[in-house]
C-alpha cells in the first residue's frame, strides 16, 4: 500500500469526478493521500475531504503564492484547524522566489508565523522550496523545525543529505521519472531510505508516461517504482519503509491507517 504524501485534491481540476479520481487510487494501491491546503478556503475544503474519505488525511497552510493575503485571523483560524483529528501536518507552507509573485518579505513572515504555529500545535511542517533552500534551511533551522517534510524536492544531492541529517523528509515526486531528471535521480540514490516519501503533487507534474496530462493519485506506483529500481529495491519492501516514514512524521496517522 503507497502513501501520497502532498496532492491537492481540493484543486477545481478534480472538480468533475473526485470521488472517481480517489475510486482509482485506491484501485492502484494508494491507500492513504495527504491532501494540502493553500488557503484558509482551500485548507477548509481539504478537511472536508478527510471528513468524507478514509484513504484522505488534511494538512492546512497558507501557500507562499498567497502569503500578502495572511492576517492574523487566518493565522488563528489554522490554528482552530488543526485541533481537527484528520489534520497531520501545517502546509503548504514556505518560500517560492522562482515566481515571486509575493514579495519575499511577506512569504517570510508567513512562513515564520506558520513554522511557529507548528510547533505550537505539535505537528510536522509541508514545506514548499523553489529557488529559496538557503533561506528555507536557515528559518527552518533557527526555529528548531525537526519534523519536515520538504515537498517535490528540487534541490541537490548535498542539500538533501543535509536535510535528511537534520531529520527532515525529501518527499520525490513525477520530475524523477522525466527524461532529464537533473540531480534527482542521485538525490533518489543517496537520501537514507527512512528519510524518503513519494508524492503525486497532483493535479500537477504528472509523471512519464502522463506527462503533460492532469496528474491523479493513481499514476503514484510510477513514481514509486522508478524510486524502486534506483535503489534496488523490491516495490513491496519500499511500500513499507515508505509508509513507516509517513507514520512517524504525520504522528495523527494509526498504525490501522496505512
Amino acid at each position: 500500500m503507497w502513501v501520497d504524501a502532498h496532492i491537492h485534491l481540493d484543486a477545481a481540476a478534480f472538480d468533475a469526478d473526485r470521488d472517481a479520481v480517489i475510486a482509482r487510487a485506491a484501485a492502484a494501491g494508494v491507500g492513504l493521500m495527504v491532501s494540502a491546503g493553500t488557503s484558509i478556503e482551500s485548507s477548509r475544503r481539504a478537511i472536508a475531504l478527510a471528513e468524507r474519505h478514509a484513504a484522505v488525511v488534511a494538512a492546512v497552510g497558507i501557500h507562499p503564492e498567497v502569503a500578502s493575503q495572511a492576517t492574523p485571523a487566518s493565522f488563528e483560524a489554522l490554528r482552530e484547524m488543526a485541533r481537527h483529528p484528520g489534520v497531520v501536518a501545517i502546509g503548504e507552507i514556505g518560500l517560492d522566489y522562482y515566481r515571486e509573485t509575493t514579495p519575499r518579505r511577506d512569504q517570510v513572515e508567513a512562513f515564520l508565523a506558520q513554522v511557529r504555529l507548528a510547533r505550537e500545535v505539535g505537528l510536522p511542517l509541508v514545506v514548499h522550496d523553489r529557488d529559496a533552500h538557503a533561506d528555507v534551511e536557515k528559518i527552518l533551522r533557527d526555529e528548531g523545525a525537526t519534523r519536515v517534510v520538504l515537498h517535490c524536492f528540487s534541490g541537490t544531492p548535498e542539500w538533501a543529505l543535509r536535510c535528511a541529517a537534520a531529520g527532515w523528509m525529501i518527499s520525490l515526486a513525477g520530475p524523477l521519472t522525466f527524461a532529464r531528471p537533473g540531480s534527482l535521480k542521485e538525490v533518489a540514490k543517496c537520501v537514507p531510505l527512512d528519510r524518503v516519501l513519494v508524492e503525486t503533487d497532483a493535479p500537477y507534474l504528472a509523471p512519464a508516461p502522463f506527462r503533460g496530462r492532469r496528474c491523479e493519485p493513481a499514476f503514484l506506483p510510477y513514481t514509486a517504482r522508478a524510486l524502486a529500481a534506483l535503489r534496488e529495491l523490491d516495490s513491496a519492501v519500499l511500500a513499507g519503509q515508505i509508509a513507516e516514514n509517513a507514520r512517524r512524521l504525520f504522528t495523527r496517522i494509526g498504525a490501522g491507517d496505512v
